[in-house]
């Protein structure tokens, strides 16, 4: 089987970019993006896309109608479909067992019986949701228990390394591509045949292949490694207002050390965004349910850290104005969780706005893109 149709379920941050970029680069493939969401399809059929990012606009524009086509008719799209990426929504729960800390996988179970439900021929479904913990083993269940006779799938995982801003240079240059499967010869099959969509414009040598939860486990190590750099530059811009240092002195100077490298170094009001902190809470609860108390609290300290950064800059701000803010005009440039998007999920500014309002502020908040 050669990969000649794709589905993508889901038509959010990582399946629109993602899919719009591989029907960029695959021609010789349909690429079809599908969501419930009727508003949402009818903006990625319009000029104004659903979501900001850089480029996007440009890429769609080239690819809308010839091989990249969005809809909300997702049983036609799964039929055709050789190879299904999953990237719906995986949020933190809010409820029951692991509230707070475990992802909730109640979209990616619906995708997976949609599948099961809809598919009349074998299938390669492909997880790329933005917080893959086991979730390859749930779908493979799911999958199998509402097999129909004669169709039989494969489970593969390819997390997302992309960052809001810059999402489209990093799914044209791509630090790396991480593809995980089972230890069978049908799963390194399947492994292959995504390797070769990706082989359309990135070298064999920076596509990684594992094991399934190794490659699951990449995605929350990479995001929780990331986000303990913002927490570390940030417990130091404390010390560096009280003693007199400059912030971003100390950062410069740390990160022209080639193994710690100048990125994440920035000390900011905080870390926001859909990834951080859902991944780390759910890396902090992964690691209680292994029975590895010490490592989850360490992991923890890194939300803590980020946490005490947002009510430390609130507090510096109403501090400044004489301890009151009660009936003063602030004004908010920006409130995105940070520059070149317009996502809002977990922004600082959140927290800031929250507290300077509790106090009695009137906000100004401007940002161009929200």
């Amino acid at each position: 089987m050669v990969i000649k149709k794709i589905c993508c379920i889901g038509a959010g941050y990582v399946g629109g970019p993602t899919c719009s970029v591989i029907a960029l680069k695959c021609p010789d493939i349909t690429v079809t993006v599908v969501d419930k969401s009727k508003d949402r399809i009818a903006q990625w059929n319009s000029d104004k896309l659903p979501i900001y990012e850089p480029g996007l606009d440009e890429v769609v524009r080239e690819c809308r109608g010839r091989n990249l086509l969005f809809s909300t008719d997702i049983e036609t799209a799964i039929k055709e479909a050789d190879l299904i990426f999953i990237s719906v929504n995986t949020p933190t729960k809010t409820f029951g067992n692991g509230k707070g800390r475990a992802a909730d996988l109640k979209y990616v179970e619906g995708a997976a019986r949609m599948i099961a439900e809809v598919a009349a021929s074998n299938k390669i479904v492909v997880e790329k949701s933005t917080v893959p913990v086991r979730a390859s083993e749930s779908i493979l269940n799911i999958l199998r228990a509402n097999n129909k006779p004669g169709v039989s799938y494969q489970i593969l995982s390819n997390p997302e390394f992309l960052a809001e801003g810059t999402a489209i240079d990093d799914l044209l240059n791509p630090d790396r591509v991480l593809i995980g499967g089972e230890d069978t010869p049908e799963g390194h099959a399947a492994v292959e045949k995504l390797c070769w969509v990706y082989e359309h414009w990135i070298s064999r040598s920076s596509i990684i292949t594992t094991n399934t939860w190794s490659s699951e486990l990449s995605k929350l190590a990479a995001n929780a490694f990331l986000a303990q750099r913002i927490s570390s530059i940030n417990s130091l811009s404390a010390v560096c207002e009280a003693t007199g240092a400059d912030i971003s002195e100390v950062a410069r100077a740390v990160g022209l050390d080639s193994r710690i490298g100048s990125k994440f170094l920035q000390a900011s009001v905080g870390f926001g965004g859909s990834c951080f902190q859902k991944d780390i809470l759910n890396l902090v609860y992964i690691c209680e349910c292994l029975n590895l108390p010490e490592v989850a609290a360490y992991w923890q300290q890194v939300i803590d850290m980020n946490e005490y950064q947002k009510s430390r800059f609130s507090a510096k701000v109403i501090e400044s104005l004489f301890n009151t803010v009660s009936d003063k005009q602030i004004t908010i440039l920006g409130f995105a969780f940070k520059k070149d998007t317009g996502d809002t999920r977990e922004s600082p500014a959140i927290h800031v706005a929250t507290t300077l309002l509790d106090e009695g502020a009137k906000l100004h908040i401007y940002d161009p893109k929200v």
